[in-house]
């Protein structure tokens, strides 16, 4: 895509037209950029330009010979110009010389002649107009993205709303991702969701640019860096299939922007991905409303909130499919929602409780002071198994109890990261903390942590690009068992049926793509650990 027109809008101009132009070479060429007009009528005019000129003459400064001619025409061709002009009348009276054409079509540069006298004056101010009048437009286009996006940023704007708009304002599908290449927002500008992100992580890691924005030719695809104040977060990718114009660079760079200063001014730690309802607990999470206004609401429902000991809980299902819930996990969902608020009732506890999201369900229990608190945290565990006594298997987890509800938010976003973590653990703890989490739990709580993913992607990016670029021979399986049989390479190729010199050529694979020596605890130690970190990372 370019600002500039092309040699055939350029021929359908009326002082092109009057001159009555026949294309005699190069019509393949045609939509080639014209940058400028040069009239020119000397040999060595091509020591002159610099690429995408339209190229007049009236043939009089042409070689006499076929050789000169050849090689006129590939000093064009070299230099880039987008076509050769040539009137007949002077030079030439009926027809161009027979090897100026076949030179042309050789090197694929359009040739044309103009069979009717024609002021070339008139030709080049059309032109010219015509390419001042795009690049005016350009500059209009490019106008009108920074002020949307300005006005985007000041209005807080969420992730879907600026891909909205970049998707209208480009027409083509746009996807936000983090760093691990996971999905956190998207827009197919009307085509399919389910093509655009099918196998969304192996494509994405197909997709590689040099500079923080650049074009992926092979994939069609438009990347630039979302980031801020030095830290890297994820990517903007915008389908664009051709070469894309400045504009749709700036609109992507300046939609990139937008998305760092609202996450900059959000200071949302659990990341783009989570919207939160709009409910006086998610006003906690979201901080949509003042505190004062969220205590002064929740004493009406006759919960108190100032001067108590805060602590936020969260149940969820142990398992569930990890996307959004059918119609009856969401049954499912509702009808934990009101167990958990009739399990506050009978353990005569004070508190908010809701919905989360689509798969968990949240409290904010108001205490006395914290000597109440595990007391109180078992009595609600105890309480909700026999609300829900022939149901399915929850996990109850509990953040650090604050004393101020400006705090609450801490605790709340702990006890669902704690839960989370919790899905991986066999245990029947009856309330979840933080100490019961481990290092996998650990990993989980920081999985949009850029850091953490930045950790993963340099342990364990060159295999995931393997792997990406061949999925009938995938590694990473075979360092995940190795790691996990503490090195011990037989019980490793017992694990994965494979001989053992089959697995020990795969682990040879390995350590010469990721650059490592799988003997040292050390670098397998890095390794492990970025795997559960990567785990935690997919999990989201």
């Amino acid at each position: 895509m370019s600002v500039f027109p092309t040699v055939r809008e350029v021929l359908a101009l009326d002082p092109f037209r009057f001159g009555a132009p026949r294309v005699v070479a190069g019509e393949d060429a045609l939509d080639n950029p014209v940058r400028w007009v040069h009239v020119a009528e000397v040999p060595d005019i091509a020591s002159l330009l610099r690429g995408g000129e339209l190229v007049l003459a009236t043939g009089i400064g042409l070689p006499a010979d076929d050789a000169g001619l050849r090689g006129f025409i590939n000093d064009l061709a070299d230099v880039g110009v987008s076509g050769f002009v040539v009137e007949l009348g002077r030079r030439y009276t009926q027809n161009l010389p027979k090897v100026l054409v076949a030179a042309a079509e050789k090197r694929g540069l359009p040739l044309i002649e103009l069979r009717r006298d024609t002021p070339f004056v008139r030709i080049t101010e059309a032109v010219h107009a015509l390419i001042v009048d795009a690049q005016l437009t350009e500059l209009r286009a490019t106008e009108e993205i920074h002020q949307r996006f300005t006005d985007l940023s000041v209005e807080g704007a969420e992730p879907a709303e600026v891909l909205r708009q970049v998707a209208e304002l480009s027409g083509s599908p746009v996807v936000l991702e983090n760093l691990s290449r996971q999905v956190l927002a998207y827009d197919p500008a009307g085509g399919s969701a389910a093509l655009l992100l099918d196998g969304w992580e192996s494509h994405s890691r197909r997709i590689r640019v040099p500079t923080r924005t650049g074009f992926d030719a092979d994939s069609g695809w438009l990347v630039t860096t979302v980031g801020a104040r030095g830290q890297d977060w994820g990517r903007l990718l915008l389908h664009v299939r051709a070469e894309p114009a400045n504009r749709l660079r700036i609109l992507l760079e300046r939609a990139a922007s937008t998305l760092a200063l609202g996450r900059l001014i959000r200071r949302d730690a659990e990341g783009l991905e989570r919207q939160l309802h709009a409910t006086l607990l998610t006003a906690l999470l979201d901080h949509s409303r003042p505190v004062d206004e969220v205590a002064l609401r929740a004493r009406a429902l006759g919960v108190t909130l100032e001067r108590r000991h805060l602590v936020g809980v969260v149940v969820r299902p142990r398992h569930d499919g990890g996307h959004a819930p059918a119609v009856a996990e969401q049954a499912e969902l509702r009808g934990l929602a009101e167990g958990v608020g009739q399990a506050l009732r009978d353990a005569k506890l004070s508190g908010l409780s809701s919905l989360l999201d689509d798969h968990a369900v949240g409290a904010l229990i108001a205490l006395r002071g914290p000597a109440d608190e595990e007391g109180a945290l078992g009595a609600f565990a105890t309480a909700l198994r026999r609300v829900r006594p022939e149901s399915a298997p929850v996990i109850v987890a509990a953040g650090t109890g604050v004393a101020d509800l400006r705090e609450a938010r801490r605790s709340l976003v702990e006890a669902r990261q704690v839960a989370d973590a919790a899905r991986h653990d066999h245990r029947q703890v009856p309330v979840f903390r933080l100490p019961h989490v481990g290092l996998a739990g650990l990993l989980h709580l920081l999985r949009d942590e850029p850091r953490l993913q930045t950790f993963v992607e340099r342990q364990l990016g060159p295999v995931l690009a393997h792997d990406a670029q061949h999925p009938r021979d995938t590694l990473l399986p075979t360092l995940r068992v190795y790691l996990e049989q503490g090195r011990n390479k037989s019980s490793a190729a017992a694990e994965a049926h494979l001989s053992r010199p089959a697995f020990y050529e795969r682990l040879a694979r390995l350590g010469r793509i990721l650059q490592a020596d799988l003997d040292s605890v050390e670098a397998c130690l890095s390794l492990h650990v970025a795997l559960l970190a990567l785990d935690a990372v997919r999990d989201s």
